[in-house]
């Protein structure tokens, strides 16, 4: 058991980072519980060195985990600081049921695809050295194929997070916090959606590693996550949910920038108004100028649009929390003047966005200056359709890694070419039984949606590194070319019997114990009731004599 030294200031940063919560503050001073497991967390945060690990186990009945460099000491009946091994009667078992297929993912035709098991419940086999947890076979369309399953330690990884949103949530290298602490950053944004990247060995392998793997398998694990960027902007961020900005859930992903807009909708804009001016952080649109409306046989308005040029018909906003992800707070505030040589009298004027939802009518007076008005039908009409082909604003929450090591020495006795052989096609990548990109060039690096994963794939370790199961399926003969453990090959058939009959098994122990509640339940409602009913019919006769 680790020892608290009298130099203990009680400042809780134990407390907060112990994975397995078996650290507790008593008078000032940490108090270590017996389910800890002596991952060394607690004695690489402390600030005051106020806590020290015995060289060798401290009690009967401790299992040393040797599936990562960190060697949990686990007690009888606990789990080490990853939670994936549970110590039963001295030996460490994997608490999760090997997972043969993710019923999310979806593959094309082809024999290699998916793959016979996945790596989610797999365990892990370190050092390197040794053949990955489980290597199986089976023959598909008369071909043998091979799929080698692990649960990797990643150094090298991370997630990029993809919110569909205008919204402003600050400039590209801004850093992005949780707990007050970087565990990322803002990076540059995609058509449509702003970008942070979570993790990297680099804040991995700093001094806030532990907050920055939790960080990265809860949202790989679709968990809530709170963030906050530049310590200004406020997150809430889960994969496969709306986006919440400073407490406003985002609803509608825009259609295209302010000039696609126009260049999209140009026709009906023509018929809604006689001018349209569509407000987006990235291309603010004027489409009497633009191009788009010449073609629909529109000539320039006289509008002036509060914003620098770009183009024709294309002008650039300044970024912040107005409009479109723009620094303009008001529709009115767009138009910066109008040329009352060219605008007419009763000429109007429609303010949206690229989403169909800020909708402004006003009314040109002939002499420079406008006056809003109510909205009509035809412009109505036209922000209808804009917002009516905006997709539905969501999270994305893609893992990253880099596949080395113990990812790759379970595999074969050659690990260059197990590599050459993934970017050759001979052998295809998954994780979590999820297709994945493989980046070209050297290694294996790699991109995975985590909605098409098996659920709940991911878990980390106190290197710390995240966890991710990563399966690599290849014809037998291939697998034969690069060297591998055919020595550990096992029927595919064997795992999938396995899972089936444990499933089975757990929903008949469930469906037994839900039965035996609801009999235990009725029964011991009648046995109140009975007794209920006698001690007042007791209780009126009493009243009665």
């Amino acid at each position: 058991m680790i020892t608290i030294e009298d130099n203990c200031k009680g400042c809780g940063i134990c407390i907060k980072n112990c994975p397995l919560a078996a650290l507790t503050l008593e008078d000032k001073r940490a108090q270590v519980a017996d389910t800890c497991v002596e991952c060394g967390i607690c004695l690489r945060v402390c600030p005051f060195g106020a806590i020290s690990r015995p060289d060798e186990p401290s009690a009967d009945g401790i299992a040393v985990c040797s599936s990562c460099p960190v060697q949990c000491r686990i007690p009888l009946g606990g789990s080490g600081a990853c939670k994936r091994y549970t110590n039963e009667d001295g030996t460490l078992m994997r608490n999760r049921t090997l997972v043969t297929a993710s019923p999310r993912a979806v593959f094309p035709d082809n024999r290699l695809s998916p793959p016979a098991i996945t790596g989610t419940g797999a365990g892990t086999a370190y050092p390197c050295c040794r053949p990955a947890p489980h290597i199986v076979r089976e023959t598909r369309d008369g071909i043998d194929v091979v799929t080698v399953v692990t649960e990797a330690p990643l150094s090298y990884s991370g997630v990029t997070v993809k919110l569909d949103t205008n919204t402003f949530i600050g400039e590209a290298g801004n850093p992005v916090t949780r707990e007050g602490r970087k565990v990322g950053l803002v990076v540059t944004e995609e058509y449509g959606s702003k970008m942070i990247q979570i993790g990297g060995a680099e804040l991995l392998t700093g001094k806030d590693g532990f907050l920055v793997a939790r960080t990265i398998v809860e949202l790989a694990n679709g968990g809530r996550v709170e963030l906050k960027v530049d310590r200004k902007h406020a997150l809430a961020i889960q994969h496969g949910q709306p986006p919440v900005i400073d407490g406003t859930v985002q609803t509608k992903m825009r259609v295209g920038c302010g000039s696609a807009t126009c260049g999209l909708f140009a026709p009906l804009m023509k018929q809604a108004a006689d001018e349209v001016i569509v407000i987006d952080h990235h291309v603010i649109g004027l489409v009497s100028e633009h191009l788009a409306g010449a073609e629909v046989g529109m000539s320039w308005s006289g509008v002036i649009v509060n914003a620098k040029k770009s183009s024709r018909g294309r002008y650039f906003g300044e970024p912040g929390n107005g409009i479109g992800g723009t620094s303009i707070g008001q529709p009115r505030d767009i138009i910066a003047g109008v040329d009352p040589s060219v605008a007419r009298h009763g000429m109007t004027i429609f303010v949206t966005d690229t989403t169909g939802g800020v909708r402004a009518l006003f009314e040109a007076d002939g002499q420079g200056g406008i006056r809003e008005l109510p909205l009509n039908e035809a412009v109505t009409a036209l922000a209808d359709e804009i917002r009516s082909n905006c997709e539905d604003a969501m999270v994305s929450v893609i893992y990253t890694g880099g596949s080395g090591g113990s990812a790759r020495g379970g595999v074969c006795k050659s690990p260059l070419a197990l590599t050459q052989a993934i970017h050759r096609k001979k052998a295809v990548l998954t994780i979590g039984g999820a297709p994945a990109f493989v980046l070209p060039g050297g290694g294996i690096n790699f991109m995975v949606d985590t909605g098409e994963m098996a659920e709940r794939s991911f878990t980390w370790v106190p290197t710390p590194a995240t966890v991710a199961p990563i399966e690599y399926t290849m014809t037998y003969e291939d697998y034969c070319a690069i060297g591998g453990h055919l020595d550990a090959v096992k029927p595919a058939s064997e795992w999938k019997d396995h899972a089936e009959s444990y499933v089975k098994d757990h929903v008949e122990n469930h469906v037994g114990d839900r039965v035996n509640h609801v009999e235990d339940h009725v029964k011991n409602h009648a046995e109140d009731h009975m007794k209920d009913h006698v001690e007042d019919h007791v209780r009126d006769r009493n009243d009665h004599e």
